[in-house]
């Protein structure tokens, strides 16, 4: 039996929390008088939007949509499949994507381009991480928390192989 790895803390639990505040503050102001709907993509997004969405200042409506392109693999396969869709209409709204990190981009392209033929009055991008060098379309960022290294990261709400979600810290694992 193999130890499991330990992963090295790359961003705490304190200094996300003060980094989901100020996305929160910035998406308040930025929504004010408006009542966007927030679509997180499962599984990584979710701990990152229940923190976001108790710190904004303005009513919002929530969906979430599975996407995957990654399998149980630490690289991802290029080809994007929904694998649970919308239930809201989002033809007129004001629609804010939550995603927990923005790497290739090939995910988000494939999402926001599926997104935009449905019409919404604005669509936009909050991720928690970011990983440029990774790119491989264009993508935009309207509320970005971290820019983060090449490196595999796993920990709040990130996974590996569904593994390490739990831990409270955004952390490296090491080769």
């Amino acid at each position: 039996m193999t130890t499991p790895q330990q992963p090295k803390v790359l961003y705490t639990k304190e200094e996300i929390a003060e980094r989901v505040a100020r996305l929160a503050q910035q998406i308040s102001t930025d929504y004010q008088g408006k009542c966007p709907l927030l679509l997180g993509i499962l599984k990584g997004s979710f701990v990152f939007m229940a923190d976001l969405i108790r710190l904004l200042q303005i009513p919002v409506e929530i969906d979430f949509i599975s996407l995957s392109s990654y399998g149980s693999a630490k690289v991802t396969s290029g080809k994007v499949k929904v694998v649970q869709e919308l239930r809201f209409p989002i033809k007129g709204r004001d629609v804010l994507v939550i995603d927990d990190i923005v790497d290739t981009g090939l995910t988000l392209r494939f999402f926001m381009d599926y997104l935009r033929k449905k019409k919404p009055l604005s669509l936009k991008l909050c991720a928690l991480f970011d990983k440029p060098s990774r790119r491989q379309t264009p993508i935009s960022i309207d509320y970005l928390g971290f820019t983060v290294p090449d490196k595999f990261i796993v920990g709040y709400g990130i996974d590996y192989n569904e593994q390490y979600r739990y831990l409270p810290d955004l952390c490296v694992m090491e080769d």
